[in-house]
């Protein structure tokens, strides 16, 4: 392929608009990070929520193999989008995130106010999110890449994500 041919478009309104409704309706992501044994990609579902500031939020145990990947290196891709019921999946837009996680525990100044907005989204998770192997986790982008099906691929910087951009 050469450079006359990069399937990447200009990313526009359009494309940042779609990005943003992606995320506002994600109710679960595949997340990616690096095993810490063996340094090889790992992939999981969790369950997520659009946080306060537009940005996906989610809850995760302390348990779970990929918190503690996250722990040793916060480096991640989230995979948003669900496919329709009818056609090829291949022709639902999707969103990939490269970012990175931060936690926030128990006690933190944001906790108690990003656990209300998690739980107005999810409130059986009430039975759990008090536990004290539970935290919450930003997911500040460095890069995303949309595909909004077929010939329309788009990259997208943190600034084209942020909510005053595609409101």
């Amino acid at each position: 392929m050469t450079d006359t041919q990069d399937p990447i478009r200009p990313t526009d309104d359009e494309a940042r608009t779609l990005a943003r409704e992606l995320i506002q309706a994600a109710r679960y992501a595949a997340l990616a990070v690096f095993d810490p044994e063996t340094a090889f990609p790992m992939a999981t579902r969790i369950g997520c929520v659009p946080g306060p500031d537009g940005l996906p939020l989610a809850l995760v145990s302390d348990l779970s193999h990929h918190t503690r990947a996250l722990k040793g290196d916060p480096r991640c891709s989230l995979l948003v989008g669900q496919p329709g019921a009818k056609g090829d999946p291949l022709t639902h837009p999707r969103l990939t995130l490269q970012a990175r996680a931060s936690f926030i525990r128990h006690g933190d100044p944001d906790h108690a106010s990003l656990a209300d907005h998690y739980l107005a989204h999810y409130p059986k998770a009430r039975l759990y999110i008090g536990f004290s192997d539970f935290s919450l986790l930003r997911f500040t982008p460095v890069e995303a890449h949309l595909n909004g099906g077929f010939g329309k691929a788009f990259r997208l910087t943190p600034a084209d994500l942020a909510p005053s951009i595609c409101s």
